[in-house]
């Protein structure tokens, strides 16, 4: 039998091996039980055990039986915790035109339907019908994102905080140690749950009242009556969670008054490296029995270094769920982390990726943070790089090169999207600029697997703008700093350009001129992405209500499922079946000019057939 031991104990057998009468918290997650940092469970299961307490986990109880699995390990001392996984388990269920999907890549075998739609309702509803005198914490990206009133878009409604659906005490939004480490540590001094009222990054319905300073936003039923009002409590979310020190949010709800406190602020060094060290085992629970977990083959061999992401792209939820500001782990850290994936059994001497949610941002920062503690910018990158910027890629250098040098280590690659525009900006030092573009020349000769993935995602200003990307001419720049480098040194590699259809701001226009600047550029297009609305994303509520938070414009989305694919076309335009369909629309709104620039005279040097790695699968 496999040694259950080093893990956390996720059955009643298990707990009596340890010598368990009782744990002290009981993790109930969507996910199957991944030892891994890279696994949200068992990080907050770690952080719990290494604060002293007896934890137990759960992985994918079956909701649909007699419930046994939600009873097995009893009552917990102190609370559950409950968690839809790594991924809102809507976007992990359904396609952009919602359509069910058919595997589930954090699920053994991929094997689908082993979490319910809405897991954090489903899950705190069972546990409160069992146990109703335990306190239930939710956390993960599904509570996180849904902590306050949002546009659910699988429903294609206007839905309150999930707390009004899932009867949890409390959300600990966000990433989540330090919060329940503390959470737990005042549960254990005697504090009733619905006493904690001042604990940062959590959310609670509460008797209390607003206060001077606080901010309320517009009620849940008024943004059921008015769509703008939605779209202007957005921005007061998104603003207060890139703050440094932002302030508690409230909203009313069905006549009862949610309290959303601040999000902390960013992790120092010593903490976000206290998390990484955590005695991880790096595996699947011997419970799989050696069933193969996508989502963990896919990581298994790499590392995060860091934290946050300061590009406030409009689509994407990192920075309502980690923050703006990056929080890095040093090098020891790092280091220590890539000697232990060189000493696993599987382990070929190839690192999968050294990265982050953005794998550039590593140990940035603003060079004054003063200035920074004031900053309401959601984006420290658009419309353009913000001066107090730090974007010296020097210590990201010196991490590849360290990593590269370890024994076991041939090679160390970046899996994860790196921000061009961030390495290009000026610096407003030439020592700096030197740096950086040594940087781009080493992450091209010695950090690429045959491709490398960056998300120029339009072509279109407009769309580029909503966005919140940059002009696309820097990545017409980028793509010659890569083809010179690759000629110079001699290798063959490709360049992967994603891009969105269907994203706010954008029309059949601008979808025609992505066309001609890919047939341009020698891109042919084999599989995209379609604009896939989530909770608490700019984009978002501009495609629910219409409006730009930030401006009060109007603004076009296409939203049915004819506009989409009528945009969509527009990526496979080399395609004979294609064609007919692209020349129609473009008569339609009077632009023969492009019919004659994707059809009238042939690229000089043909085209280049994308590489069948070009996948949707994005955040």
């Amino acid at each position: 039998m496999a040694d259950t031991s080093l893990f956390l104990p996720t059955s009643k057998d298990e707990m009596e091996r340890l010598g368990w009468t009782q744990p002290d918290i009981i993790l109930f997650s969507g996910d199957a039980y991944v030892d891994h940092p890279s696994f949200g469970a068992a990080v907050i299961g770690r952080a719990l055990q290494a604060a002293g307490f007896k934890v137990a986990i759960v992985p994918q109880p079956n909701w649909r039986d007699d419930l046994r699995d939600f009873k097995k390990l009893g009552k917990p001392r102190l609370f559950f915790g409950v968690s839809a996984g790594a991924m809102d388990s809507m976007v992990n269920h359904y396609t952009a035109n919602r359509r069910l999907r058919h595997d589930d890549a954090y699920t053994a075998g991929g094997r689908h339907g082993m979490r319910p739609d809405y897991p954090t309702i489903v899950y705190s509803r069972i546990l409160k019908d069992l146990f109703p005198d335990v306190p239930v914490i939710a956390g993960g990206i599904e509570a996180s994102l849904r902590r306050v009133a949002h546009y659910d878009y699988w429903q294609d409604k206007l839905r309150p905080s999930i707390l009004l659906d899932a009867p949890a005490d409390m959300i600990a939004y966000g990433m989540g140690e330090v919060t329940v480490v503390e959470l737990v540590r005042r549960l254990e001094r005697g504090e009733k749950i619905e006493s904690i009222t001042d604990l940062p990054q959590t959310a609670f319905f509460t008797s209390e009242v607003p206060g001077e300073g606080d901010i309320v936003l517009h009620s849940f039923e008024e943004c059921l009556k008015s769509k703008k009002l939605q779209a202007l409590n957005f921005r007061h979310v998104e603003e207060e969670s890139n703050r440094m020190q932002g302030a508690v949010i409230w909203q009313s709800t069905s006549g009862r008054w949610l309290r959303i406190n601040p999000m902390r602020p960013p992790m120092k060094t010593g903490e976000i490296d206290a998390a990484f060290d955590l005695p991880f085992t790096r595996l699947p629970h011997p419970r799989y029995k050696g069933k193969v977990i996508p989502a963990y083959e896919m990581i298994k061999h790499s590392l995060t270094m860091h934290r946050g992401c300061f590009g406030g792209c409009a689509f994407c939820t990192i920075s309502a769920h980690q923050g703006k500001f990056i929080a890095s782990r040093s090098k020891d850290s790092i280091l220590r982390e890539a000697k232990q994936i060189t000493a696993m059994d599987d382990f070929k001497g190839y690192i999968s990726d050294l990265g982050g949610p953005s794998a550039n941002m590593y140990a940035m920062h603003g060079r004054d943070m003063s200035i920074c503690s004031k900053c309401r910018r959601p984006s420290c990158l658009h419309p353009v790089p913000c001066p107090n910027l730090n974007n010296n890629h020097a210590p990201l250098l010196d991490i590849y090169k360290s990593v590269d040098a370890l024994p076991g280590v041939k090679k160390s690659f970046i899996g994860s999207g790196v921000r061009y525009d961030l390495a290009m900006a000026p610096a407003g030092s030439p020592e700096v600029d030197k740096i950086n573009r040594e940087y781009l020349h080493e992450l091209i000769t010695s950090h690429v697997s045959g491709r490398l993935k960056v998300a120029p995602e339009h072509v279109s200003p407009r769309v580029l703008n909503c966005m919140r990307k940059p002009s696309f001419d820097l990545f017409r720049q980028f793509k010659k700093i890569f083809d010179d480098v690759n000629k110079k040194e001699g290798l063959r590699q490709q360049l992967i350009p994603y891009f969105i259809s269907s994203h706010p701001a954008c029309h059949d226009e601008d979808m025609a001129q992505l066309a001609v600047e890919t047939r341009r550029l020698n891109f042919q297009l084999e599989q995209v992405q379609d604009f896939t609305p989530t909770p608490m994303t700019l984009a978002t509520e501009i495609y629910y209500s219409g409006f730009h938070p930030y401006t009060g414009e109007k603004v076009f989305t296409a939203r049915s499922e004819q506009q989409k694919l009528a945009q969509r076309q527009f990526f496979f335009w080399y395609k004979p079946e294609a064609k007919k369909e692209i020349v129609e629309s473009l008569k339609r709104i009077h632009r023969p000019d492009l019919i004659r620039q994707l059809y009238g005279d042939t690229p000089r040097n043909g085209h280049k057939k994308a590489s069948e790695s070009q996948k949707s699968s994005r955040r």
